[in-house]
């Protein structure tokens, strides 16, 4: 039986700016024809891991294989498979046609160059006739990001990289890049890695979700990040207090670790607290959004305590059990051994 390789097989990697590490990937990989969603606060290193996967950039430590091949940045045998659409729009300062052709004629491919165009302006909603001879200044965020994104697709490429693709668009701009890229994996069998706050987005498209934080990655998707100010209460645990006066407990962290992560696996929901639970915290929120996982069909739950948001996995069972919906007050269980420090 002939042996697949994944699309990406990151080994040890290990990025610094400076003297500072902003990526820590012991083994990733990223499997062919799949949607990869990263999660993560601004700075997490999400952008950083996409110019590695992009080839832009070489890791300070470590190996990507791609397609079981390891590759260097801007390596000529695989520069046209991977495509980059960042934040903002970077455009030639040319017409529309030109940008969105640039990319064909490095390959030096020449042949059927308006019908190609047309049909990558399709993609993301824009008519040829009425864009085609605009300039770069001429057109709306919107309009800038989507012509970015027809340059991309009209490669077809095997690797689509999305960096906020509609932090800054409209919102019809932003619907037609969303539809325009899983038509790409749809149609060409592209792998999609996508980096978005847009939550509701990727839980409902996205095979696997990815989170990252200080450069650390969570393959089980977003998980519970608790910062400081901490105090320590004894030489075993560790509290903080929020503003509405409620405390959590947490073991004892190493003398370098400074940030706790909750699993969301390992938070519980009822409706009233229980007595005699000493080293389980019982916190007291509400629910504010409820959003279902593709892949394993559980419902993922913001939990807002005051100043403090935390997420839990939730079953249709456990849902319908205690009746649970978006505004309802709920206790927030946790026990304090289950804490982790990075």
């Amino acid at each position: 039986m002939t042996k697949i390789n994944p699309a990406y097989h990151l080994k040890n990697i290990q990025h610094y700016y400076g003297n500072t590490k902003v990526l820590d990937i012991d083994d990733l990989k990223i499997e062919k024809g799949s949607i990869t969603g990263l999660i993560g606060p601004n700075g997490s290193g999400k952008s950083t891991l996409l110019k590695l996967l992009a080839f832009a950039q070489k890791p300070t430590l470590g190996q990507i294989f791609y397609k079981g091949r390891m590759e260097l940045p801007f390596s000529t045998s695989i520069r046209s498979k991977i495509s980059l659409l960042t934040q903002k729009p970077y455009l030639l300062k040319r017409t529309v046609f030109e940008n969105i052709v640039y990319g064909l004629k490095i390959r030096k491919e020449k042949n059927n160059l308006e019908k190609r165009v047309s049909k990558a302006l399709l993609h993301v909603g824009l008519d040829y006739q009425n864009f085609a001879t605009r300039f770069w200044h001429e057109l709306s965020g919107g309009e800038a990001q989507r012509v970015a994104m027809a340059a991309r697709l009209i490669l077809k490429p095997e690797v689509l990289l999305l960096d906020e693709p509609i932090a800054s668009v409209d919102i019809e701009s932003a619907g037609l890049i969303r539809q325009a890229s899983l038509n790409a994996r749809k149609n060409w069998g592209t792998t999609l890695v996508i980096a978005s706050h847009d939550l509701q987005w990727l839980y409902s498209i996205c095979d696997h979700q990815l989170s990252i934080f200080k450069g650390n990655i969570f393959s089980t998707g977003v998980e519970n990040i608790i910062t400081g100010p901490f105090e320590k209460s004894d030489q075993k645990t560790f509290i903080k207090k929020l503003e509405d006066g409620q405390i959590i407990t947490l073991n004892a962290p190493s003398q370098t670790a400074c940030t706790a992560i909750i699993r969301k696996k390992n938070i519980c929901l009822d409706l009233e607290k229980q007595s005699g639970n000493g080293h389980i915290n019982q916190l007291s929120g509400h629910i504010t959004s409820m959003l279902l996982e593709k892949k394993s069909e559980t419902i993922m739950a913001t939990i807002s305590i005051h100043d403090l948001s935390l997420i839990v996995l939730l079953s249709p069972d456990q849902i319908g059990r205690l009746d649970l919906y978006p505004g309802k007050k709920v206790i927030l269980n946790f026990h304090s051994h289950d804490v982790e420090w990075i």
